[in-house]
């Protein structure tokens, strides 16, 4: 389970919470998820709760390809890219990375982390409008930019600066079967402790600050959240009734780039 902090999830929680009310009618928006990565990957998708499963949860995105599916203009949920799949194989996990139950389609199954995830809280046409963020909490696989149609540079989330692959400490590694670094995985989802989770005694902003292993996220990757109460928070507050997901924007999506 994604281990999405109290503070951040509270306060999407509100947002959804907001858009699910009232008896206005629901837009349609728009989401292109595409490929830049120099292999094959697996993007999929998970709604939260009452939400619909957007394009069957998952799907196959050869390189240099881009599929584009529709959501409702209120939806919230997650979008996040598999890596290393075999499906045909019949193990389970079927995946490298972000695996669900060795499944192509998740159909509502969350992703085993560390992956990296877009998270989204739409709110088309209203006020307040929409919430997204990138989440490192559970840890990182792909580097992945977030922008809109037409670009709008508030909207944008920018990709990663440093390839984290290539810094990631040895013990929060996640290694393949060829010995490739193929994930990171955060403090909280390697150690599981509270001073990494932001939770018990550690379950507040004041509480729960950076460590060495989210600063390393943070300055590797800027724009995303390193840990669960990251302030300011890199949430982005956006109108837009289409977004562009590009995983791997630049050469850090290279399961071999070495620096």
């Amino acid at each position: 389970m994604h281990l999405l902090g109290k503070f951040v999830a509270f306060f999407l929680f509100l947002i959804w919470n907001l858009g699910s009310s009232g008896n206005s009618v629901v837009q349609a928006c728009t989401f292109s998820v595409s490929n830049k990565c120099p292999f094959p990957i697996w993007p999929a998708t998970v709604a939260n709760h009452g939400h619909p499963v957007l394009a069957k949860g998952g799907f196959y995105l050869a390189q240099g390809k881009t599929q584009k599916f529709s959501c409702p203009g209120d939806w919230s949920g997650r979008i996040w890219a598999r890596t290393g799949c075999n499906f045909s194989s019949g193990l389970k996990p079927a995946c490298e990375t972000g695996d669900c139950n060795g499944l192509l389609e998740c159909n509502g199954i969350v992703g085993i982390p560390p992956a990296t995830l877009v998270e989204f809280a739409l709110q088309f046409n209203k006020s307040p409008p929409s919430f997204y963020d990138v989440s490192l909490v559970d840890g990182y696989n792909l580097p992945v930019t977030v922008t809109t149609t037409p670009a709008m540079t508030k909207c944008r989330i920018g990709g990663c600066l440093k390839n984290l692959k290539s810094r990631c400490p040895v013990e929060l590694q996640v290694v393949n079967k060829k010995g490739e670094v193929v994930a990171c995985k955060s403090a909280c989802l390697r150690f599981n402790r509270d001073a990494y989770c932001c939770r018990n005694e550690y379950g507040s902003p004041e509480k729960c600050k950076p460590n060495m292993y989210s600063k390393l996220f943070k300055d590797s990757c800027p724009s995303y959240i390193s840990y669960a109460f990251e302030t300011p928070s890199p949430l982005v507050v956006c109108n837009s009734d289409e977004f562009v997901i590009t995983f791997c924007p630049d050469k850090w999506g290279s399961q071999h780039a070495s620096t």
